[in-house]
């Protein structure tokens, strides 16, 4: 029988975990010598590969000196923040990673104010202690603030350090000792970390912490077992957390994991991390239990969604070329199993049933769903997000705020500050924080940050860093002004033309490239002024002996700018839609006839 710790990894986003995380699981031998792992083995959802994030928290073990440690690795972003609250639930400690040059950022506030509310004691492991701008001490002594701001306690306060370098496989619990492997990190996990705490003589119980289906076993449950034990076959019941029965079952399976892999169990107790099979409508949340208990599991509430976007199918004359899932009833389908599994997710459908409205904690996290639906075949037309707003006890408006902080070099403070001045975000901190750079802490709403992303990384010349997290709800603070420029749009259906798209250049900026199929209503560019321009993007040259069709390879154009999905996002104003496909990424207005579009204008106006 094995001694049981389980444990959660918890930091800012790229500050190690899952690097740290593959080191463990190669020290521990949980690999063959000779087994080819990739770098971040954790993140095996492709999007998790391509973007270097983690999105889905996910379950690992490994086994040294017969412990049996259970380990979750986290996502990073606050977008990602229900992920984070339903794991911290389960595990008995957690590792909390600083990085030894950036220090705390919003998300180690965030992760850590969770964990410390849960009454976790973390161990602060100081991550990537071999870079040459590391600032060991400094950076300790941040650690310690935060704690301190976040109202610890005196037994939290009191939390162990350990130094060490996830790429490199080494920690240290002295910085004049020699790091030579990651077991130093093993010994302080048993020495810290309580073993799990219940009694394996009461009846079964476990709270569901995350879901997912597959196409063999059908819905699979991850959580902690709370109480007592389970075993294959046994009969279960599903409470929710009002207490109400959903259903009852039985188990067919339970899955441990060992290593990356999951491993068929017979019989799993009180402590375990365990996935089973069977049960058909539970979802996160709910309490999976034996048929004599009658109250669940209390389960922590979810911080609210602040950002909503409408999901409606691709109504437009390019629909159904390139995606297979077009009609709304299959939309719904889609969204009705992604709000079962992610609890930070509300989707409504409209009244008109051809529309959703998916409400998340950011762009991050709905530009992710967006993704993870247009590389299934879905072919969507999305609007501009919305922040939602709340009402206080006197009727007043309340807007999401956030606090955002900017690492910049010295040099671009002036435009930074003035950028966000006109967001309406206030300065509430700023110092320097070494070589040439400053970082600088505002509060400003949501709605003034959607888009402002690649205007930051404009401004700074790519060198700016910016971090996010939602803060509190306050009132309202008055008009922001949205994007300066209007948009070229498309008065024709066809096939864009190089000699229309040169002739077009002086008028503004363009998001196509010749070739490109185009329809009436379609957005090929930004306009120079502050107006809409209906513009012919498919005209072609009118041949003649003098102008032959061969002067056509004279023409050079601009390159276009070519968007991704959440610029694109970002980029829209309200009468205008994001066509997402398969392939494509196009911008589009809502209402494509031009003269509807007008008079659809001059009612709202009125």
């Amino acid at each position: 029988m094995y001694d049981i710790r389980n444990i959660a990894i918890i930091a800012h986003v790229d500050h190690g975990k899952t690097t740290l995380i593959n080191s463990m699981l190669k020290q521990s031998g949980t690999f063959r010598a000779n087994q080819e792992v990739a770098d971040c083995a954790m993140d095996s959802n492709a999007l998790e590969r391509e973007r270097g994030i983690t999105i889905l928290a996910k379950c690992t073990s490994i086994i040294w000196n017969d412990h049996h440690i259970n380990i979750v690795d986290t996502p990073g972003h606050a977008d990602f923040g229900g992920e984070v609250e339903r794991i911290l639930s389960m595990v008995d400690g957690v590792v909390l990673l600083v990085d030894a040059s950036e220090g705390p950022m919003p998300q180690t506030k965030f992760v850590l104010s969770k964990a410390l509310k849960l009454g976790l004691r973390p161990i602060v492991l100081i991550n990537k202690i071999d870079r040459a701008d590391r600032r060991i001490n400094e950076v300790v002594d941040e650690v310690f603030e935060l704690f301190m701001a976040l109202d610890a306690t005196d037994t939290q306060l009191d939390f162990p350090i350990i130094y060490a370098s996830g790429r490199a496989g080494f920690a240290m619990r002295n910085l004049e000792d020699n790091g030579k492997d990651i077991i130093p990190l093993f010994e302080l996990i048993l020495a810290h970390v309580p073993p799990p705490r219940g009694n394996v003589d009461a009846p079964f119980s476990m709270l569901i912490t995350t879901r997912e289906y597959n196409a063999y076993l059908g819905r699979i449950l991850t959580g902690r077992i709370h109480s007592g034990s389970v075993k294959v076959n046994q009969a279960v019941k599903v409470l929710n957390r009002e207490n109400n029965l959903l259903e009852n079952g039985r188990i067919s399976k339970i899955l441990t994991f060992a290593g990356l892999e999951r491993v068929a169990i017979e019989t799993a107790s009180c402590g375990d991390i365990v996935a089973i099979a069977g049960i058909g409508n539970a979802t996160v949340g709910d309490t999976v239990c034996a048929p004599e208990i009658s109250e669940a599991l209390p389960s922590l509430p979810i911080d609210p969604p602040t950002l909503e976007m409408m999901f409606s199918i691709n109504d437009s004359p390019l629909a159904g070329l390139e995606g297979s899932k077009l009609t709304s009833r299959v939309l719904g389908e889609r969204l009705a199993r992604e709000i079962e599994g992610n609890v930070a997710i509300r989707v409504t459908e409209s009244p008109n049933k051809d529309s959703f409205s998916v409400a998340g904690r950011g762009e991050l996290q709905l530009g992710i769903l967006i993704e993870t639906m247009r590389r299934e075949g879905f072919e969507l037309s999305i609007s501009r997000p919305r922040v939602l707003f709340k009402t206080d006890e006197q009727d007043k408006r309340l807007e999401p705020i956030e606090e955002i902080q900017i690492d910049v070099d010295d040099e671009f403070v002036g435009v930074v500050v003035k950028s966000l001045s006109l967001r309406k975000a206030e300065m509430t901190d700023m110092r320097p924080s070494g070589s040439g750079k400053t970082r600088i802490i505002f509060l400003g709403p949501s709605r003034g940050l959607i888009g402002y992303h690649g205007q930051f990384l404009t401004e700074t010349r790519g060198t700016g860093i910016m971090n996010r997290s939602f803060y509190n709800y306050a009132p309202y603070r008055g008009a922001i002004e949205g994007r300066r420029n209007g948009v070229l749009i498309s008065n024709e259906d066809g096939v864009a033309s190089a000699y229309a798209l040169w002739n077009l250049e002086d008028r503004g900026k363009m998001f196509i490239s010749p070739s490109v199929q185009v329809y009436q209503g379609m957005i090929i560019g930004e306009h120079s002024r502050d107006n809409d321009l209906e513009v012919n993007p498919i005209k072609a040259k009118q041949l003649s002996n003098v102008r032959a069709a061969g002067k056509d390879e004279a023409i050079r154009l601009t390159p276009p700018v070519l968007m991704t999905l959440e610029q694109a996002i970002s980029y829209i104003e309200d009468d205008e839609l994001v066509e997402v496909t398969p392939k494509s990424i196009r911008l589009r207005k809502a209402i494509l006839n031009p003269n509807e579009r007008k008079r659809a204008s001059k009612r709202s106006e009125s």
